[in-house]
């Protein structure tokens, strides 16, 4: 009799479980936009939940502790002028998320310390160049203020989030929607899903398709006949691929390994409700302490559920072969390093001790040319410059750089006004003819 060999994995039983009902956030008007992106997104100190607003886009933003029934009145994130399509936190500053609108414009927020007591209306910066609905916001995982967006124009445009610059502008190699983009680990290339059916790898500084039309996948695993979008999280730590369907009830967890076949399903996680959206909590969020792997943020249509997974094991010391080091908070870049040609893979921490948070320094735009002035010094070297300054000098800087604050959001909020006015004389045109 031949008897079958079990393919040994420290994963193979890792789990899913729900968490009590007392620690949800309850009572959220989750977005009905009909969009493909995750509609959450969430790091150690806050969860943010794209919801159904009126007059415009907004969305949530929790501290992850504020769990229980959310207050209809609790203060929103809300200066688009359309529904908002997608979010994304900043890596390096777990106070800064982007905004991807119908309104056409990508906006960059700084979130309090404590979360919002009041509503927030004005955007750090205001990034305009797409033509039509933005879709898609992604942070460069390893260079600081360098964001990626993509429209229904079928461009992406790479932005110097520091300066409020759009760098890169690739318009002319997606013949139709772009579905999903995704940065490999250093930040070099792309990975872009397209509604022609092809994937393409780009080089975005060269301008250049390295990889296209990938005929002959080196594993197929077949899903189920559901027609729902996927919404896949990879974890590199573990090598571990989580699948969640949109509309559909279960994760589906597998494991990559450079050996055929390749992919070796895991285990499923169900339950009965189906899911409206996914938030996946960076690994530097979870707690080591319950040999907790990965753990997500799942919406039902009036609430999100966080997902814990975790590998059974019975010690009480750190596991460090589940654990090894994961990238970390800090960049390894400067957005002008990265414009020239310089790479750097993600700076790597120990989560040994578990993750302590360090003081988020706020996100600072410096205009070029702005009131017809030399540029200003980079913002991470400004409270150097500060700190063996004259005290009327620093008083000065301050008082010139609240004036400048205040002018850019005055200038921000007229540009917005704009745009709404030739909307609305272009759709009162329309009706009159």
């Amino acid at each position: 009799m031949s008897r079958r060999v079990v393919r040994q994995s420290k994963f193979r039983h890792v789990f899913g479980q729900a968490v009590r009902n007392d620690q949800c956030y309850d009572d959220i008007r989750v977005s009905r936009v009909t969009w493909d992106s995750s509609f959450c997104a969430v790091n150690p100190k806050f969860v943010a939940i794209i919801i159904e607003a009126s007059g415009g886009g907004a969305f949530l933003v929790l501290p992850l502790h504020k769990t229980g029934r959310i207050d209809k009145v609790y203060p929103t994130v809300c200066g688009h002028t359309g529904p908002v399509l997608d979010i994304e936190w900043c890596p390096h500053n777990d106070h800064v998320i982007a905004s991807g609108s119908e309104d056409c414009t990508v906006m960059v927020w700084q979130i309090p310390e404590n979360g919002l007591e009041t509503p927030l209306s004005e955007p750090v910066v205001v990034l305009e160049g797409h033509s039509k609905r933005v879709g898609i916001v992604c942070w460069h995982p390893t260079t600081r203020n360098v964001l990626l967006s993509a429209g229904c124009d079928n461009q992406i445009i790479i932005w110097n989030v520091g300066t409020g610059e759009a760098m890169i502008n690739l318009d002319d190699m997606h013949p139709d929607v772009i579905f999903s983009v995704s940065w490999s680990r250093n930040g070099s290339l792309l990975c872009t899903a397209c509604k022609d059916k092809r994937v393409r790898v780009i080089d975005p500084r060269k301008k250049k398709i390295v990889a296209d039309n990938m005929d002959e996948p080196i594993c197929v695993q077949e899903m189920d006949t559901s027609n729902g979008v996927l919404l896949p999280f990879y974890d590199p730590d573990t090598n571990i691929v989580y699948l969640c369907g949109k509309g559909d009830s279960s994760i589906r967890y597998f494991e990559i390994t450079e050996e055929a076949p390749f992919v070796h399903y895991l285990n499923t996680f169900s339950t009965k409700e189906p899911q409206r959206g996914m938030g996946y909590m960076p690994k530097r969020g979870l707690d080591v302490n319950k040999c907790e792997i990965a753990r997500f943020y799942k919406l039902h249509e009036r609430k999100c559920e966080p997902i814990i997974m975790t590998v059974p094991r019975k010690s009480d010391l750190f596991q460090d072969d589940l654990y090894p080091d994961t990238a970390g908070p800090d960049p390894a870049l400067e957005a002008e390093e990265w414009f020239t040609g310089k790479n750097g893979g993600p700076i790597l921490i120990s989560l040994k001790d578990g993750y302590a948070s360090t003081k988020n320094r706020d996100l600072k735009v410096v205009k070029k040319n702005i009131l017809e002035s030399k540029p200003a010094p980079k913002a991470e070297h400004i409270p150097i410059v500060q700190k063996h300054a004259p005290q009327s000098s620093v008083k000065m800087e301050d008082k010139l750089e609240e004036v400048l604050r205040e002018f850019k959001s005055l200038r921000d909020r007229v540009i917005l006004q704009d745009r709404r006015i030739a909307r609305l004389e272009e759709q009162v045109s329309k009706v009159a003819m």
